[in-house]
């Protein structure tokens, strides 16, 4: 079965948190699925499908986390065949994938007290590039050069027209 429900079902506690740890322990949460805010017309909140299975085999829970694979519309969001395709094959063979995808023990979910709250198992933050400085530098040394050379050029122009010239760059750095 699968049903769509809101995210807080996830992770809130009460009753909801009770219903959620006896259908983890009895085994029968099998896959979880965040979908992307506002793709339903009577709510713009993200909602989760939940798939609960009877005899589910693997100690585990698949987290699917298709928050973020949407084509955005004027009035609600759109999945596209392709992101459901993904979501679907993603699903049918267990595939995990950083940032999207991700096979989680029950041991590990015990842990956390019954949260299944998607973020705390797929993390979603992209790592900034590493800055090469020695590369960088040498950028920075070739646009000097450039400007320098324009800077020399136009002055040229407006010597040549009896105007004021422009200070170039080097003169500037040593003033500061």
């Amino acid at each position: 079965m699968a049903i769509i429900l809101p995210h807080g079902v996830l992770f809130r506690g009460g009753a909801e948190e009770r219903i959620r740890t006896k259908l983890l322990k009895d085994g029968h949460i099998d896959t979880v699925i965040g979908l992307p805010a506002n793709l339903f017309y009577s709510t713009g909140i993200p909602v989760c499908i939940l798939v609960l299975k009877k005899c589910k085999k693997p100690d585990d829970v698949l987290f699917i986390n298709a928050a973020e694979h949407f084509v955005k519309g004027k009035r609600q969001n759109l999945l596209t065949d392709e992101h459901i395709a993904k979501i679907i094959a993603t699903y049918q063979f267990r595939k995990e994938e950083p940032r999207y995808s991700r096979r989680v023990e029950m041991d590990e979910i015990g842990k956390n007290d019954f949260n299944l709250n998607i973020s705390r198992y797929i993390s979603t933050a992209i790592s900034e590039a590493e800055i090469d400085l020695t590369e960088t530098h040498g950028e920075l040394v070739e646009i000097e050069n450039t400007i320098q050379k324009a800077t020399r050029k136009h002055n040229e122009f407006l010597k040549a027209l009896g105007l004021p010239q422009l200070p170039s760059s080097a003169s500037n750095s040593a003033n500061k």
